[in-house]
């Protein structure tokens, strides 16, 4: 991802003439991440390519907002610009960090199903990781009515 992150960015440059502060910066942010990639299951939030890589991600955010407001491109390329070139490699570092190693198919027990071990971990009613906060999110935004019968 961080490849093809890369090469929309040099394309962005020689085809539709990206500002070369907005191009410069977007490559050195992917930089940053194959640095991520070096120990990449274990990341410490001090480290400095993990701080560099967070401030870096408000940097590209800012440059883009200030491109996208004085230059018009319709929507769907707004969008496609900040999928692919500054969400996209963010949201697959942090997906894939919050699967722990017990969703691992090779930590698995024969006969487990991949999906029910990770939101139970071997734990029937207990619920953990990413269904907690979405369950959370969802009662908060739409709590759900109780059935009087």
């Amino acid at each position: 991802m961080i490849w093809f992150s890369t090469a929309v960015l040099i394309g962005l440059y020689v085809f539709e003439r990206f500002p070369t502060s907005m191009i410069g910066v977007g490559l050195f942010t992917n930089l940053v991440y194959f640095g991520l990639l070096q120990t990449f299951p274990f990341i410490m939030l001090t480290s400095p390519n993990f701080i560099l890589s967070c401030g870096l991600v408000v940097v590209n955010h800012y440059l883009a907002f200030q491109f996208f407001a004085e230059e018009y491109y319709p929507f769907s390329e707004v969008l496609a610009y900040f999928t692919f070139c500054l969400w996209i490699i963010p949201f697959a570092f942090f997906v894939s960090l919050s699967a722990g190693e017990n969703v691992l198919p090779s930590t698995m027990q024969p006969g487990d199903d991949v999906v029910s071990n990770y939101f139970t971990k071997g734990k029937r009613g207990k619920r953990l990781g990413i269904l907690v906060v979405f369950s959370f999110i969802k009662e908060a935004i739409l709590p759900s009515r109780q059935k009087i019968y």
